[in-house]
């Protein structure tokens, strides 16, 4: 068995990269639209006092926003990925784009609240280099 330091390099194929997006991605899907679901049904656990002088007066802008642009642009993502369409890297930059511009977003208008906000930062930072990666390995086998 070959040993292993700390400087060893992990070496990915591209479908190995796929699978990777395409379960973040899905993931992502899910608690976006879960989310989103439950801000139009009122967050009702969720104080409202955290929107004063933010431009919303409820939870129901940034809930369709959760839902359209993060959720639909982390299912087209998962969706591009799990079937090996060619658009799978560039699709995952974008997701992970929106997904990080949602998180600081959130995190500037109503601050830091939930371990989740940098754990989602780290997984839109993560499919936007997953992404680029695909796009690299793609370029190489052509």
């Amino acid at each position: 068995m070959r040993g292993y330091t700390p400087d060893t390099v992990v070496v990915m194929t591209s479908r190995q990269v796929e699978q990777t997006i395409a379960t973040l991605s899905t993931v992502t899907a899910v608690n976006a639209i879960a989310g989103s679901v439950y801000g139009l049904s009122g967050a009702p656990n969720v104080p409202h006092e955290w929107l004063e002088g933010s431009p919303f007066e409820d939870y129901t802008v940034p809930s369709v926003i959760l839902g359209v642009a993060v959720g639909g642009s982390s299912a087209a993502a998962a969706a591009a990925a799990w079937v090996g369409h060619r658009a799978a890297g560039p699709t995952s930059v974008l997701a992970g784009v929106v997904l990080s511009g949602w998180i600081a977003a959130q995190v500037a208008i109503i601050g830091p609240r939930s371990f989740l906000q940098p754990v989602m930062g780290g997984v839109g930072i993560t499919m936007i280099a997953l992404g680029t990666k695909l796009r690299r390995l793609d370029e190489r086998a052509r």
